[in-house]
This record gives structure tokens, C-alpha cells and sequence, in this order.
């Protein structure tokens, strides 16, 4: 049997998520988990379709309401991930049906989230100051990466939150030795961004690395 290569194979690949997009967008009723599905497994292979994102958009918004925490934070992943911003209607929608279901977000949920709203540039106060309440019930349960990703999160779009930084430092100087390389850079630089102050953090963190 002749081998196929590698770019003729990337080609087949290409075509047939193409064929998949179409069909998609065809479609006239998606379901929350649907929506959220379909979109997560484009970002997941990093496959462009910005018709099929533009449309389950409109498809979101509309039914924003019915999203439980997982579809909505994977869904919010999944456009930043691929850098589709289709407009701020989708992540302000999503926005204020989050706040009213903070409760049901687990920390990676939370984390993922914010992680979307910063990655696309997307200001949301309301949320950010909402999220950081939630999260600060909920520290406990964050591993050193969802932490990292948060505090990113706050520092690239200049929100401040005091007690979350103050909360986070605690959590994360008991967790200390789980923390890698790449998570002590950017949690210092999260930090040093804000213009919070935490010199117990800093020296737990220096001699980690």
C-alpha cells in the first residue's frame, strides 16, 4: 500500500474539516453542550473556520442562559484559543451569565474563563470583580497553573484585586514546590504588573527557583 504523506495527508485533514464546518453551519438548532463541543474541537486542532464560529456566535447568545459552567468556559476557551473575536456581543452575553452562576464554576472553570476574556482583550469589571470573590472561596482547590492563569488574567487587562492577590499569595507559598519554572515567571510578573506587593511570596518563590 502506498504511503500516504504528510502534507497530502494535511490536506485530507483540512478538507475534511472543511466539509465539517459547512455542514455545521447548515444546521439550523444547537444545543449549549453542542455549540460548545464543536468549537472546542476546532480550537483543540487549531483548525480556522471563522464562518462556522461567527455563526455558533449568534447561536451562543442567543441561548447564553442555558450554558452550565463547563460548556460556557470551554466555549470562551475555544474562541480565544483561536484568536476569533467575533464581536463583543458573545463575551458580554456570556458575561453577565456568568456572574449569576459563579457558584457552579470550579476552579479551572473560573481560571479558563478569565484566562478567554484577557486573551482577547475583552474588559468585563463586573466579572473580574465577581470571579475574584468566587475564587477566593474556592482557593483551596487551585492547582499552581490555574492560579498563574487567573492572576494573568487580572494583570493583562490592569484589574486589581487586593484581597485575590493577598488570597493567591497564601495559597501558593503552602503550594510552592509544585509550582514550575514557567508558572514562578509569570505569577512574579503577574504581581510585579499590578503593583502588588508581597515580599513573603517573592522569597518563597526566589528560592524555588
Amino acid at each position: 500500500m502506498a504511503k500516504i504523506s504528510s502534507r497530502t495527508r494535511r490536506k485530507m485533514d483540512s478538507k475534511i474539516w472543511n466539509m465539517l464546518g459547512d455542514r455545521a453551519k447548515e444546521m439550523t438548532t444547537f444545543h449549549p453542550i453542542e455549540i460548545s463541543n464543536t468549537v472546542w474541537a476546532f480550537a483543540k486542532i487549531r483548525f480556522q473556520a471563522p464562518e462556522l464560529f461567527d455563526h455558533l456566535a449568534n447561536e451562543a447568545i442567543a441561548r447564553v442562559d442555558s450554558f452550565n459552567s463547563r460548556d460556557i468556559s470551554n466555549m470562551l476557551w475555544s474562541y480565544a484559543t483561536l484568536g476569533h473575536y467575533p464581536s463583543p456581543k458573545l463575551f458580554d452575553a456570556a458575561a453577565g451569565a456568568i456572574i449569576e452562576k459563579l457558584d457552579e464554576f470550579n476552579s479551572q472553570d473560573i481560571s479558563n474563563t478569565l484566562w478567554s476574556y484577557a486573551t482577547v482583550g475583552h474588559s468585563s469589571p463586573e466579572l473580574f470583580e465577581a470571579a475574584a470573590e468566587e475564587a477566593i472561596k474556592k482557593i483551596n482547590s487551585f492547582k499552581p497553573q490555574a492560579m498563574c492563569n487567573m492572576l494573568w488574567s487580572y494583570a493583562t487587562v490592569s484589574h486589581n484585586s487586593p484581597k485575590l492577590f493577598d488570597t493567591v499569595a497564601e495559597e501558593a507559598i503552602m503550594k510552592v514546590h509544585a509550582f514550575k519554572s514557567q508558572e514562578i515567571s509569570n505569577m512574579l510578573w503577574s504581581y510585579a504588573t499590578v503593583g502588588h506587593r508581597s515580599p513573603e511570596l517573592f522569597d518563597a518563590l526566589a528560592e524555588e527557583a
